[in-house]
């Protein structure tokens, strides 16, 4: 599966909204003009209602629009991120070969298992046309940025991430995608933990396309040895220039040390701040754990990682599809997390409130697609910011531009790619945009378009109606149902 043909560079893109901070005000448009030298945003204007006719070609709209009413202007927003996705292990289940690899209890050691079975029989080819697949997914939706996990262990070796690297140089053009180096198996105990480490040390002396070093704490055998997986893993970014990713903490079993703490010290006892080159940051994933906190926790966690000069570069994302289902007992489990009367205590990390209250970065990412540690959901990361109103009790207009910018800009920034806080787009930025047009997505004449970040959020439109423009140039399928009316091309 090749990557997709994008156009021309764009010169402008005329007639679009862009997020507006007050919603009560006048709506207005602006028309946008791209440095495809640069590709980046070159200025943003009021709208005007003749653009030049020498850059900008014209085609009619794919369907007639009733008489008197005109498609409303399309949203500009920044284009979605994947802070913490697996490429090697996506879409497993959809293969016919492998109905034998779906969940019957749906516990984590099940899916450990299932998964160890299915990366026996991964090959280049299968793992190639998975991982295109989920490319594609994501483009398509609109994510344009991504950091991807491909698993090095005594089962695969190298073989999931030297087809990773093939993926990351294929979509070049059209992702930015961050590589990590994975442990997923542990590194300091077991029969395999020697041969797993060597491995991925091996990995990290050969590879230059390794972006990140990530490690399972959590899997080790005992405490002393999740701790000397957090020791290397962070050593050995500093001495190789990397950024660092753990799943840490998954689990809702509140008589189980909380190793977040013991990551925080290892950090500054090895001197991060002082000695991490170019930005390289530190994120950790799940922390399911942490959801048992109270504010006293929380409070001293914010301390410990500290504030201005002196702040740990440390973000959390959230993985609410998969933590949800899996952060919990199955039903008839003998668990310390099964609550009384059959009730079970379910965890992810109150996005929302960890940012506003506690002033910690999280953010939130798909995580897998189409395993046994996650079996349903897209790789859509506005369907995640969708399930965050929800999981969140997080209704508000505000609430839904937080958790936009959780998928977007804050994911990131987050991963080390730039972004921030907001969601208007700025003169000076890479062209990186994500149009949701006007279309009528059921084919019965009435369309239902998004004019706030809000309405996106609350109903997210379909692939149909986001057009994805990266670096100043736009993703072409096969059928683009706005034309290219906005769009005029250098």
């Amino acid at each position: 599966m090749a990557p997709p043909q994008l156009s021309p560079p764009i010169h402008t893109i005329s007639n679009v909204r862009l997020h507006n901070l007050d919603p009560n005000s006048t709506p207005t448009t602006h028309d946008l003009t791209i440095s495809h030298h640069h590709q980046t945003l070159q200025s943003i204007t009021p709208h005007s209602p003749s653009p030049s006719p020498s850059t900008t070609r014209t085609t009619t709209p794919s369907s007639p629009r009733p008489p008197g009413k005109e498609k409303e202007p399309p949203l500009t927003l920044p284009t979605l991120t994947h802070p913490h996705i697996h490429l090697d292990k996506a879409y497993i289940h959809n293969s016919p070969n492998n109905t034998h690899l779906h969940p019957e209890t749906g516990t984590f050691h099940e899916a450990l298992t299932l998964t160890t079975t299915a990366k026996k029989a991964f090959t280049t080819p299968d793992l190639h046309a998975r991982g295109s697949q989920l490319l594609a997914e994501s483009l398509s939706a609109g994510v344009t940025a991504l950091r991807a996990f491909a698993e090095v262990d005594h089962t695969v070796a190298h073989t999931t991430l030297t087809t990773a690297i093939t993926l990351k140089q294929a979509w070049a053009d059209t992702l930015q995608i961050q590589l990590v180096a994975f442990a997923q198996d542990p590194l300091f105990s077991t029969e395999h933990g020697t041969v797993n480490r060597e491995l991925l040390d091996s990995a990290l002396e050969i590879y230059p396309e390794i972006d990140v070093i990530g490690s399972t704490p959590y899997v080790e055998a005992d405490i002393e040895s999740a701790k000397r997986n957090i020791d290397w893993a962070i050593a050995r970014a500093l001495d190789l220039d990397k950024h660092v990713d753990f799943h840490l903490d998954y689990n809702l079993d509140p008589g189980a040390e909380p190793l977040i703490w013991y990551v925080l010290r290892a950090l500054r006892e090895q001197g991060w701040n002082g000695r991490a080159k170019g930005g390289k940051r530190v994120m950790v994933g799940h922390c399911t754990r942490l959801t048992l906190f109270g504010d006293g926790e929380w409070e001293r966690l914010g301390r410990e990682i500290g504030s201005g000069g002196e702040r740990l570069p440390v973000s959390f994302v959230g993985l609410p599809s998969s933590d949800l289902y899996m952060a919990c007992p199955p039903p008839g489990g003998s668990s310390s997390l099964a609550g009384e009367g059959g009730d079970r205590v379910r965890g992810t990390l109150r996005v929302p409130e960890l940012i506003r209250k506690y002033g910690l970065d999280v953010v939130m990412g798909v995580n897998n697609v189409g395993n046994a540690f996650t079996p349903w959901g897209s790789a859509d990361p506005l369907t995640l910011a969708c399930l965050g109103v929800g999981v969140y009790q997080a209704g508000t207009r505000g609430d839904a531009e937080l958790l936009y910018e959780c998928v977007s800009t804050r994911a990131r920034a987050a991963i080390g790619l730039g972004g921030g806080e907001g969601l208007r787009v700025k003169e000076g930025e890479r062209a990186d945009l994500l149009l949701f047009f006007d279309v009528d997505e059921s084919g019965c004449g009435i369309s239902m378009p998004r004019r706030s970040v809000a309405e996106v959020v609350w109903d997210p439109p379909g692939r149909i109606s986001r057009a994805v423009v990266v670096g100043g140039r736009l993703k072409r399928g096969r059928w683009d149902p706005w034309g290219d009316s906005v769009f005029g091309f250098a």
